[in-house]
């Protein structure tokens, strides 16, 4: 008899190396070993009480029923303000669709653009999920290596080397994760300046860390002449407002782009939790006083991890502007040794840090950065401090 199968399309996905490494870390804990974390991107601040009232205040209404697809009207109306005050775009509520996640937003906005065969560029290193999407529509990726000496930025000249008649996506993410980069408003005019003379080509815009910024005001590409009308905006309230758990993201495109993603949704999802919609409207409208301080607590964090891992013979890293992470050139370990156990790339640096000095790291070569690792400083001072302190032993321990 005949085996059942599997549909083709899984060979063509894997289990991002991110949420791979946060399970490994589970397991071991569950051992009984002392893990330090440092592999997950998830701010440690309890969501703030004002968001948190707004929730329990819907539930007490009995606002528990299903919503419209997108979102409730209050809560995109929340969105489009918070675009003008933020960023100064303009937009209406019939460009706005409410998702599970900002992940959901970027699903639905490939499914929503690239056919079979249709490239996209994605400047690495990138954050995981972006390339996987295009291969699970059958899209061909069109990797953009950028250099530590660029912050690992693109640059206008390698965009334009990089477009061809089958471009139809360009992806990129500002604050980025895994590299912390932010562009300027000069960079990102630069970019504009080249794809005004490609009108074919979408861009999403990933803006998920827009508030954990260390260097000013945040840019958004959309802000330039003539770009807005072909850019997807992808944000949400996991990182600045600490809900992760609360599962929201949203999506600001082109009525076209916005319509295909709402019907997308429609067979997927349908909408997003009505709880957290309502709390979501009160994170919108508040001023951002709790998202500052949290900024204030991630900025001491950066300065402190940055400063040990610069103690460290032989790593190579960039202070990041924005989001919370450090992504360390490890390849001068490359070929060397512990036990008898020779490190030959990103990923033996990753194993040996989570097995034999128990940190769990990501491995840069998940972003397509495979000299890198990434670690996160969204974790508290002490474990921080216990975590650097294991780092320097076990990378003098290599020889």
């Amino acid at each position: 008899m005949k085996e059942m199968e599997l549909a083709e399309r899984l060979s063509r996905i894997s289990e991002p190396q991110t949420i791979k490494m946060a399970k490994l870390s589970r397991e071991l804990k569950a051992q009984g070993i002392d893990i330090v974390d440092l592999s997950i991107g998830e701010p440690d601040f309890d969501t703030p009480a004002h968001i948190r009232e707004a929730a329990k205040k819907a539930i007490d209404e009995g606002f528990t029923h299903y919503t419209p697809v997108a979102g409730i009207p209050e809560l995109r109306k929340a969105v489009v303000h918070k675009l003008q005050r933020d960023n100064g775009l303009e937009y209406t509520p019939d460009q706005i669709v409410v998702s599970t996640g900002a992940k959901q937003s970027i699903a639905n906005a490939v499914l929503s653009i690239i056919n079979p065969g249709d490239e996209v560029i994605i400047p690495t290193p990138y954050w995981v999920t972006y390339s996987e999407l295009v291969k699970l529509c059958q899209g061909e990726v069109v990797f953009v290596p950028c250099s530590i000496e660029n912050k690992y930025k693109i640059t206008p000249a390698q965009l334009e080397a990089a477009i061809t008649p089958k471009t139809k996506l360009f992806m990129f993410s500002s604050p980025c994760n895994p590299t912390g980069s932010v562009y300027s408003k000069e960079e990102l005019k630069a970019l504009a300046d080249v794809f005004a003379k490609h009108p074919q080509i979408y861009i999403m815009a990933d803006e998920i860390y827009e508030y954990i910024n260390y260097v000013g005001k945040h840019e958004s590409i959309a802000q330039f002449e003539g770009i807005q009308e072909r850019t997807i905006i992808i944000n949400g309230l996991s990182k600045g407002f600490a809900m992760t758990g609360w599962r929201l993201g949203y999506l600001a495109a082109p009525k076209a782009v916005a319509k295909a993603a709402e019907n997308i949704q429609s067979q997927f999802t349908s909408a997003t939790s009505s709880i957290t919609q309502r709390a979501a409207v009160a994170a919108l409208n508040g001023d951002l006083t709790t998202a500052d301080a949290m900024v204030a607590e991630f900025r001491k964090r950066r300065a402190f991890v940055f400063e040990q891992l610069s103690s460290i013979a032989g790593l190579k890293l960039i202070e990041p502007d924005g989001a919370f992470y450090m992504f360390p050139d490890v390849s001068a370990f490359f070929g060397k040794s512990y036990d008898g156990e020779v490190i030959n790339n990103a990923d033996d640096v990753c194993m040996y840090l989570l097995h034999k000095v128990n940190v769990s790291t990501v491995t840069g070569a998940a972003f397509e950065q495979p000299n890198c690792i990434r670690l996160s400083y969204a974790t508290s001072m002490a474990k921080l401090e216990e975590g650097m302190k294991r780092l320097k032993a076990g990378f003098a321990q290599l020889s």
